[in-house]
């Protein structure tokens, strides 16, 4: 049978309107809807700076407060202070004034003693507790994000005049005798450089332009291809039996087609569908549906004898005992008299729909975590700001002794670590970015492992790593040693004293991939639990956030790599990592 003329009516069947309509209809509202995404963006990149600002005014206050209560801080401690916060490499100026706008303190010392901010009402500004924010053009930075707040660095728990007291000893040195800068009320300027925010706002803007052509485009075409899938409808319905039968379009159909006879019996099995079946077309053709087909297909097909048309999923079990989800559509065919001739089955494997499925179904688990970060980041980091300043304060008191400045680097330390957490935690909708570099994996892990060595020896759990001394593999370290440290964990609180943690990494034969196996001999993971270990917020554990396996696997798949999971109740656990070896081609 010849398709082209058939092919070319159809096309004819669609009116310019309906193009023209498409467009009327669809055009606008992804305007509006990439308009909105734009503006959405931009919105929380100002809150994010905002935020920021807040933040580290917050900080600033808290290390003058500490400060002005510990070691009687005059002028020049506080200018060291601003200075030393300054340096951070996207804080353009820090500054404080006075409600006239005299600039007490500044990172830059010769700018003491200028005016800065006339443009605002400072007075009506320190009366409030609301910060503001505007943005400022500069010749030579750009765009600066400048955040502006009162400054209150004494507490209600100094009391009024001791904190009065402590307030003008801190300006004394700064006012250098003229009694008429002495400042009724402080604000403090925070700015902020915005050229990474403007790049990411540019690459933010072009993706939703493109996403919304996309959109556009993909509607368009799902319009035009509904309308021509209504019109080959009812061109299908008035084929006659021999086009229904046609050789041509049974052995080019991309899925499965099978047609019976009045009684029962296979007339045609397309080669799509035998293959999917396991059977042989030639031997197929004239056997009954019951006798070869599998049975829940053919109980399918008997069942929709008095149906014109019926649509399911089933799953099928093949005679070689496998199974397979198959999308079926039963139609019955009959003459120009309503006579039954029969019954035409397409069908279609859902394997991979079914995965795909299940991989979205994921994806908007982990988009959730995404709008909970917010807060969560909110109400960590503030207190985050108060331990680096006090850790900060120590380590600049006891510098006589080593073990005191060690454990105040390590307190520094980490809290960086952690307000790095929870930045990645932020960015945990958007994807994951990395910056890779070579790595010897040995002495990898071996530092690694040093953060759970006292958990380990504490527990009386053996560790053990076996790699080899040549192995390297392209990685970021920082984000592969959160994932290491999280499967740590997660290894020592499952297994008993006793027990042993170990670390084994080797090259795959046959294979570019480097694996690394990270077996413990613990409780092991349920069965019925192992599928969704790695979603956002399951967790076993009575004290468990859930986001910790979630946070691994975006890391792990942000590095083109893999983690597999084995485990036996009782028995113990094996988490697989595989990445790319370090001689493979980055692409």
């Amino acid at each position: 049978m010849d398709f082209k003329p058939f092919k070319n009516k159809l096309l004819t069947m669609v009116p310019p309107w309906v193009f023209i309509g498409a467009v009327v209809v669809l055009f606008p509202i992804f305007a509006f809807l990439t308009f909105e995404n734009i503006n959405r963006e931009k919105e929380s990149s100002t809150r994010l700076l905002l935020e920021k600002g807040a933040a580290l005014i917050r900080a600033f206050e808290a290390g003058t407060r500490t400060g002005m209560m510990g070691m009687h801080w005059d002028g020049f401690q506080l200018q060291r202070l601003l200075t030393e916060t300054a340096q951070q490499p996207d804080i353009v100026y820090l500054l404080v004034t006075n409600t006239n706008g005299a600039i007490l303190a500044h990172n830059d010392p010769s700018r003491i003693g200028q005016k800065h901010g006339q443009e605002i009402d400072l007075k009506r500004l320190f009366q409030s507790d609301t910060v503001q924010w505007r943005l400022l053009d500069a010749a030579s930075k750009g765009k600066i994000f400048e955040v502006v707040s009162r400054f209150a660095p004494s507490s209600p728990g100094m009391g009024r005049y001791r904190g009065r007291m402590m307030f003008d000893h801190l300006f004394e040195s700064l006012l250098e005798g003229r009694p008429e800068d002495r400042p009724p009320g402080l604000v403090i300027f925070v700015g902020l450089n915005m050229s990474t925010v403007e790049e990411a706002m540019k690459a933010d803007t072009r993706h939703a332009v493109i996403m919304g052509v996309i959109l556009l485009l993909t509607g368009f075409t799902g319009i035009i291809l509904l309308f021509l899938a209504q019109n080959y409808r009812a061109a299908k319905t008035s084929l006659s039996r021999i086009k229904a039968f046609s050789d041509t379009v049974v052995d080019n159909m991309p899925i499965g087609l099978l047609a019976t006879d009045s009684i029962g019996k296979i007339a045609s099995l397309n080669p799509a569908g035998a293959s999917l079946l396991g059977l042989p077309p030639a031997e197929s053709v004239g056997r009954e549906v019951r006798n070869i087909l599998p049975r829940e297909l053919a109980s399918l097909i008997l069942e929709a004898q008095s149906e014109s048309l019926l649509e399911k999923e089933i799953d099928c079990t093949l005679k070689t005992g496998e199974g397979v989800p198959l999308e079926v559509i039963v139609s019955g065919l009959r003459d120009d008299d309503g006579g039954y001739l029969g019954h035409l089955v397409l069908f279609k494997d859902l394997t991979e729909v079914r995965t795909l499925k299940k991989e979205i179904a994921r994806s908007q688990r982990m988009a959730s975590v995404g709008r909970l970060a917010a807060g969560v980041a909110h109400e960590i980091r503030n207190p985050l700001s108060s331990i680096k300043g006090f850790a900060t304060y120590f380590k600049e008191r006891y510098r006589e002794k080593p073990e005191d400045q060690q454990i105040s680097g390590i307190m520094i330390q980490e809290v960086d670590r952690l307000n790095k957490v929870v930045g990645q935690l932020l960015d945990f909708a958007r994807p994951v970015t990395i910056q890779k570099k070579l790595m010897k994996l040995k002495p990898f892990i071996a530092d690694s492992v040093k953060l759970v060595e006292r958990q380990a020896k504490e527990k009386g759990i053996d560790i053990e790593i076996r790699i080899p001394e040549e192995m390297e593999v392209f990685i970021d370290p920082d984000r592969i040693s959160q994932v290491l440290l999280n499967l740590y964990l997660n290894a020592l609180e499952a297994t008993d004293p006793g027990g042993r943690l170990r670390i084994v990494g080797f090259r795959k034969k046959d294979s570019y991939d480097i694996e690394i196996k990270i077996e413990d001999t613990g409780i092991g993971i349920n069965p019925e639990d192992l599928g969704h270990i790695f979603d956002p917020y399951f967790t076993a554990k009575a004290a468990g956030t859930g986001l910790g396996l979630a946070i691994v696997y975006n890391i792990l798949e942000a590095h083109g790599a893999k983690i597999q999971v084995e485990s036996r109740p009782g028995k113990g656990t094996t988490m697989t990592l595989l990445f790319p070896a370090a001689d493979r081609k980055e692409p």
